[in-house]
């Protein structure tokens, strides 16, 4: 039996500009411990992932999309990865961020990666929080009441973030370990 086995997670990103790691390693790594991932985009067809926010990546296929969610009650976590492009269209979306706060009120896992923290500025979950994020997001987390510290990875209640892909591993370490505590 496998750790995660009866977990389902939601991993939420645009059709386009996500870092390919950020989406893939997670999702990929999560089923592979038992858990049921899916992945909603804005449209439905596939993400098209990039590296470094400028090479072409692999395509992810597309699940269900975000508008179609009816909520944070069909899962136990969420994810939101980065990559520049994504995070700050995926913040702009109201069903997205809805979402965001859905999970946090719900007291649910929310895992954000390198600039995926921006929706969680918007969401305006992170008051009196201490997360992690790519370095740039600093003054927009302590803005939005937040202390930003600089380590793979921070878990702060139901909030679990990291900075970047070579954070992936304690990333993934500590959704597992949210769901199974």
């Amino acid at each position: 039996m496998a750790a995660l086995d009866g977990k389902k997670i939601l991993v939420i990103a645009t059709n386009y500009g996500v870092e390919q790691d950020e989406i893939v390693v997670p999702t990929d790594q999560l089923r592979e411990r038992g858990a049921d991932v899916t992945v909603a985009a804005q449209e439905s067809g596939s993400i098209e992932t990039l590296v470094g926010d400028k090479d072409p990546g692999k395509s992810v296929s597309v699940d269900t999309t975000i508008g179609s969610v009816s909520g944070a009650g069909d899962y136990d976590a969420l994810v939101v990865p980065g990559g520049t492009i994504n995070a700050d269209t995926i913040r702009q979306d109201a069903d997205a961020v809805a979402l965001v706060k859905a999970f946090a009120e719900a007291g649910k896992p929310v895992a954000a990666i390198c600039h995926g923290p921006w929706t969680l500025v918007e969401a305006g979950v992170l008051q009196g929080k201490t997360i992690t994020s790519f370095p740039s997001l600093q003054t927009d987390v302590r803005n939005a009441g937040a202390e930003w510290v600089d380590q793979e990875v921070q878990v702060d209640g139901g909030l679990i973030t990291s900075r970047n892909p070579g954070d992936l591993p304690a990333f993934v370490d500590a959704i597992e370990q949210a769901l199974t505590a």
